[in-house]
């Protein structure tokens, strides 16, 4: 399936790519439920679907806060999801060293917005040959990642994708500003993230909240635009979710919302 995924480039694309997973893995059974909710769903929408899953947490507020069940169970996980339901797998890592560890089970590696700028990061994963999204910076404008793209492409690989993911607004919310999609089209297919684009971060409880009602609002904007494809964190309990809960997409709502956007897609397409 990977090598028939058409990513393509232009705003008048058949339809877009859906990107989609729970935050983190929190264990198999988890994993499997979502992949096969989500893989059938977009069999019977004809959606390109991509599986997303984090094999670690880096990035977190808080010392206690969930980190991983472990980087080889997690990355073993995501090697059988892929396999078992024929489906391209993303996943982020942090560091130079994890990119050959997370590049023998994974299509696409994914650079955290926090690490966009980061050199030896996005050579490293330039460097394993697979497809490198880089999510846009909280603090960097959208004209800045082409500098991102270019570090990727120097080094040889020029499967890049750009992802939009909200900008600092204020001290405890983001804003898009869709004026950076087709800006950042100049250098990559781009993803819009339609619920890390809605967080809240820097709580004073230490964990980040979210708007996950206006999930569907970021998403139809984001098709509107010209988007080639939506990130989308999903999860059968949110509540219960142990990383991001706070602003994911309830899974039983994916379906409602998959139809919205695929309607969208095709009334863009005609005009």
């Amino acid at each position: 399936m990977w090598n028939d995924l058409k990513f393509d480039a232009s705003a008048d694309a058949e339809q877009f790519v859906l990107i989609a997973g729970p935050c983190a893995i929190e264990g198999e059974q988890m994993a499997f439920d979502i992949a096969g909710q989500v893989s059938e769903l977009c069999r019977e929408l004809a959606l390109p679907f991509v599986f997303k899953g984090s094999f670690k947490k880096a990035n977190r507020s808080r010392l206690d806060s969930f980190t991983g069940i472990g980087d080889d169970i997690a990355l073993d996980i995501l090697k059988r999801v892929g396999g078992h339901f024929d489906l391209p797998v993303t996943t982020d890592i942090h560091t130079a060293d994890d990119a050959a560890k997370a590049a023998d089970v994974v299509d696409v590696l994914q650079i955290p917005a926090f690490l966009c700028r980061q050199t030896d990061l996005l050579v490293a994963a330039a460097n394993t040959g697979k497809v490198v999204n880089i999510k846009k910076g909280q603090f960097v404008a959208p004209e800045a990642m082409h500098f991102a793209v270019e570090k990727v492409k120097q080094s040889g690989n020029n499967r890049v994708w750009l992802t939009e993911r909200g900008t600092t607004f204020g001290y405890t919310d983001l804003v898009v500003d869709f004026r950076g999609v087709p800006q950042m089209q100049q250098y990559a297919p781009v993803v819009v993230d339609i619920t890390h684009s809605l967080q809240q971060p820097n709580q004073s409880s230490g964990v980040t909240g979210g708007r996950p009602a206006l999930i569907s609002t970021i998403g139809r904007a984001a098709i509107a635009v010209g988007a080639n494809a939506i990130f989308i964190e999903t999860h059968p309990k949110p509540s219960e979710a142990k990383s991001d809960g706070a602003n994911m997409l309830p899974l039983a709502d994916l379906r409602r919302l998959l139809e919205q956007l695929k309607a969208l897609k095709e009334t863009v397409n005609r005009l």
